[in-house]
């Protein structure tokens, strides 16, 4: 028997997420699921952008990030947010750096949501503290250095830390983790000292920690303030005072071959978790951006015309990977059985195209050993019979070259069926400009469409300013077009990619090579 009534059923739901730190595989499975899932989502400043990626294309986002210095949105403010959305029946998303009730408010929160009679769950999320700490090789425990942990804050609000706590901190020992104290970390370092503190006491001061621009400095406690200052830190960062300190050449983070780089990836939703697994496993940090979407075309005219003459054809040609979902998508939908295709040779522009194809159990009989439409269509050209039909399922803006190289066979009959539309994406939760001021930020592109892309969701950015990785010739192009710096992998792989990444981190100067 359902008992639910029309309250219920109008009801929503909050839920408080941790998002951890800004590393965006740092966040729970669960977190990940309700992001996935949420109707809205507000959000605060210390939240990765990257994140936000995780949620629904057609969810609110609503930005109620603090600043240092400033609060654009008060905290009753946010509060009246969270009861709106919940009281319209929505699956709402509070999502918080670090872990919502380690200095973030989360209990003021959930006390009114209570207060209210709003549902409400919560899901921590990996601190700060300990995260930051293990992304710079500290362990905040150590069976012979540290049995303890103290997580305090040092923000100056009423008064900062008093001098009888300092004491307390002094006597407990243990390891101390001062949490948004950039600003007041000489009062920090001075108070503990004053209470007794050894001056020689191992510390660091770990900025910007689970991205690419995190930085340490370490020193003995007497110096850190000066060192700190000297080497400009600034928020977000942590203060890490105990011997544990000392072990800071355990750091694993900026030994791998693309730590440091930061990597715009560009390709469309459901084709980046490869290329951002291999940049993450070599070190980069990723912000997917996908700067196109595809889409079927709903003029599918001249593709069911040939469908319905497809014994008279002989070739079959796919030029890129997301055509060749887009095919299979498109004959499910229909319920064609591949059989009645057996007799079509298949041409591919690349591995990657091919590969897709091979999970479905049709191998590819031809693949150009330069990945675009100029070679293909060459390839092509010296493949195919007089008199036989080459069908080509493609993006409906697709490049003219592979026709134009095509059209020098003789006697071949064409028909170029468009399968697919490219569409551009803005993202107005996302700012660019916050990824783009870290210097050693690089945007990759994969084809032309996501050039375009980009520069349509580019808002504010100097695209004079922009170093581009490109997969090929066309890409390289279409990215000059619009003053990037560019380079050109080798080939027209992922691999290659990388390896140019690669090439670049080493020192090599290629950048200046290309003008």
């Amino acid at each position: 028997m359902n008992c639910e009534t029309k309250k219920d059923r109008q009801q929503g739901k909050v839920w408080l997420v941790g998002a951890g730190p800004s590393d965006v595989e740092l966040i729970t499975v669960k977190g990940k699921r309700l992001l996935e899932e949420a109707d809205v989502i507000v959000f605060d400043r210390l939240v990765g952008q990257g994140i936000l990626m995780y949620g629904r294309e057609d969810a609110e986002y609503i930005d109620v990030g603090k600043r240092s210095g400033h609060h654009p949105i008060p905290q009753e403010e946010i509060n009246e947010i969270l009861l709106r959305e919940a009281k319209s029946g929505k699956k709402v998303v509070r999502l918080k750096g670090g872990d919502p009730f380690v200095f973030g408010r989360g209990a003021e929160e959930i006390e009114l949501l209570l207060k209210e009679g709003i549902p409400y769950e919560i899901v921590p999320g990996i601190t700060s503290a300990i995260s930051v700490a293990a992304y710079a090789g500290i362990p905040v425990t150590h069976r012979n250095m540290a049995s303890s942990l103290h997580i305090v804050t040092a923000h100056k609000k009423a008064g900062g830390i008093a001098e009888k706590e300092f004491e307390s901190l002094v006597t407990m020992g243990g390891t101390l983790v001062f949490l948004m104290g950039v600003t007041s970390l000489p009062e920090v370092t001075e108070g503990l000292l004053k209470a007794g503190m050894n001056p020689n006491t191992p510390s660091a001061v770990l900025e910007k920690g689970t991205t690419a621009a995190q930085r340490k400095v370490c020193a003995p406690l007497s110096e850190l303030a000066s060192q700190a200052k000297e080497e400009q830190i600034t928020s977000p960062a942590i203060i890490l005072v105990g011997d544990v300190c000392s072990l800071s050449e355990m750091s694993w983070y900026e030994k791998r071959p693309l730590s440091g780089m930061r990597i715009i990836v560009t390709r469309p939703r459901e084709r980046q978790g490869r290329l951002s697994r291999m940049l993450r496993e070599e070190g980069a940090e990723v912000f997917e951006f996908p700067a196109i979407a595809v889409h079927p075309t709903p003029n599918t005219e001249i593709l069911e015309k040939a469908l319905a003459e497809i014994d008279t054809y002989q070739w079959f040609v796919l030029t890129s990977p997301s055509g060749a979902e887009q095919w299979m998508k498109f004959l499910r939908e229909r319920r064609i059985d591949m059989r009645t295709l057996s007799h079509l040779k298949l041409a591919c522009i690349g591995e990657g195209t091919a590969s897709i194809m091979e999970t479905y159990g049709w191998y590819a009989d031809l693949i150009p050993d330069r990945y675009d439409g100029v070679h293909l269509g060459r390839l092509l050209a010296e493949k195919v019979k007089a008199g036989e039909k080459v069908l080509i399922a493609r993006a409906a803006q697709g490049n003219p070259q592979l026709l134009e190289e095509l059209m020098r066979a003789e006697q071949v009959q064409i028909t170029d069926a468009p399968l697919y539309e490219v569409e551009e994406e803005r993202y107005a939760y996302i700012d660019l400009r916050r990824e783009f001021s870290y210097e050693r930020t690089y945007a990759m592109f994969t084809s032309a469409s996501t050039v375009r892309g980009f520069v349509n969701a580019a808002e504010g950015i100097e695209l004079g300013q922009v170093h581009a990785f490109c997969i090929g010739k066309q890409t390289e192009k279409a990215a000059r077009a619009f003053g990037m710096k560019t380079l050109t992998a080798k080939e027209a792989t992922l691999e290659s990619l990388i390896a140019l990444a690669k090439s670049v981190q080493k020192g090599e100067n290629l950048w200046e090579q290309t003008f």
